[in-house]
């Protein structure tokens, strides 16, 4: 069926958004109906003067909403609904309601985002915590510097140097509230209300939630195999102030942003005089060959800033990251800090710089790496055994694992939190595209021992077996 619509490139709502609002008018206005056969994806691109990309990602939106089916024989079609279960909402519920693992005080198996709390070397920690306290100096008691013990700035700025090819010196290095502390920073230096930031899709909610509270209009963008859809990005906003990747390891898909897509979304930050936010999640743990340079290390014209956390390194409970900036904007940061924090606890910093600079750090990293290896493939193991299959990307704290013929995700994790189980729903983590079905499995936190029997009340729990 021919399509007589036009696309509004003044509008701030994303192009894809546009092409899939007008079929879904069509289709509740009773202009197209169920059988209706959409053209494809290639022609609708030519018709409408824009990338294929853009048309896929609204009809991946209608489809998953229950508007369109495309299938072989038929190409896509109009389905009998209206296409109303999934919109792009204003704002994203809250990742955490009331009940949920975040508000327990006991983590669960197949929780992710845990490091091997059981494993953690506790005594070590305590010996620095005590001659921490011990040496403590009076004037060391009053107000904090809120962007840092200069120390642990350091500490930072050469660690970064040695494992992931960030060139920076301590100045530029911010010690921030972990993770959702940087990006407090970031919004409050690089935006203002009404500014369009890409985030990937799927991808972390609390960020999503952090920049919309922040008044950002946020501009899903679809990841594949090789990460950001750079190419999409700027078809749907050109002139985003801001980009916030997972490029070394995914969240949630795990996916490596490749060198070809780096270099682009470099170019494009450059072009647009936008910035890039690198959130360095999971790099420190790869289990194939070394570990993924970072985004920054490529960032010859200070575009990117970049964060990192101690959370997934150390232990969630420390609540201490760092924030990277370009040396032009240092001062500006520097100003933000001192506006909007107090400073982090001076006790934990000095622990941490410590167990830095006493190589205890490194060494516990490189323990970790082996240990998650280990971890990782028997979960794994146990989980193909049961007829489950699994993505084993290279790198990272979680597996993805799939269901045949299974109930959608949502069910599945909803029965696995009944029976005191902590994955998480695959398609409740996208925004406009569709990424499949899926549970997210931490296994850091779950010693081998225990592996086959949290598998086995796992399968019990959602009521899967092989097919």
């Amino acid at each position: 069926m021919p399509l007589s619509f036009t696309l509004d490139p003044t509008e701030p709502e994303p192009l894809f958004l546009q092409i899939a609002a007008r079929l879904r008018a069509a289709i509740t206005g009773g202009r197209m109906v169920a059988g209706t056969r959409l053209p494809s994806v290639r022609a609708l691109a030519v018709q409408l003067s824009v990338a294929t990309g853009t048309v896929e990602d609204a009809y991946a939106l209608l489809r998953a909403e229950g508007a369109i089916r495309t299938r072989p024989s038929a190409g896509t079609v109009v389905c009998g609904s209206a296409g109303t279960r999934i919109e792009v909402p204003e704002h994203t519920p809250f990742m955490f309601p009331p009940g949920s693992a975040a508000e327990r005080a006991d983590p669960l198996p197949l929780q992710i985002g845990l490091p091997a709390l059981d494993d953690f070397p506790a005594r070590a920690w305590s010996k620095l915590m005590v001659q921490t306290v011990r040496g403590v100096l009076p004037n060391q008691l009053a107000d904090p510097d809120p962007c840092g013990l200069p120390e642990l700035r350091r500490e930072v700025a050469a660690y970064l140097g040695r494992a992931r090819g960030v060139a920076c010196t301590p100045e530029q290095v911010l010690i921030t509230a972990g993770y959702q502390g940087a990006l407090a920073l970031v919004r409050s230096v690089l935006m203002k209300s009404g500014d369009p930031v890409w985030i990937e899709d799927p991808g972390y909610p609390p960020a999503r939630q952090a920049l919309e509270a922040a008044g950002a209009r946020v501009v899903p963008v679809r990841v594949d195999h090789d990460g950001i859809r750079v190419a999409s990005g700027k078809v749907a906003a050109p002139r985003a102030r801001l980009a916030v990747v997972t490029p070394t390891h995914q969240y949630p898909t795990g996916a490596a942003l490749s060198l070809p897509r780096r270099m682009e979304l470099l170019a494009w930050a450059a072009e647009a005089d936008a910035r890039i936010l690198e959130d360095d999640y999971d790099s420190e743990f790869r289990y194939a060959g070394r570990p993924l340079p970072a985004l920054k290390s490529l960032d010859r014209g200070q575009r990117v800033l970049y964060a990192g956390s101690f959370s997934k390194v150390l232990f969630p409970a420390l609540r201490l990251g760092y924030l990277v900036v370009p040396p032009e904007l240092a001062t500006a940061f520097v100003r933000a800090a001192r506006l909007l924090t107090a400073g982090q606890p001076p006790l934990e910093q000095s622990a941490v710089a410590a167990f830095m600079a006493s190589g205890q750090f490194a060494r516990h990293i490189k323990r970790m790496r082996m240990l998650y290896a280990e971890r990782r493939q028997v979960l794994a193991a146990a989980m193909e055994a049961g007829g489950v299959t699994v993505d084993t990307r290279p790198g990272g704290m979680h597996l993805l694992a799939r269901f045949p013929g299974a109930d959608d995700d949502s069910t599945l994790a909803k029965r696995a939190a009944a029976a005191g189980l902590g994955p998480i729903a695959l398609s409740g983590l996208t925004m406009a595209h569709d990424c499949g079905q899926g549970l997210l499995l931490g296994f850091a936190n779950l010693p081998v021992a225990e592996a086959e029997t949290v598998v086995a009340r796992l399968l019990a729990a959602i009521g899967f077996s092989r097919p």
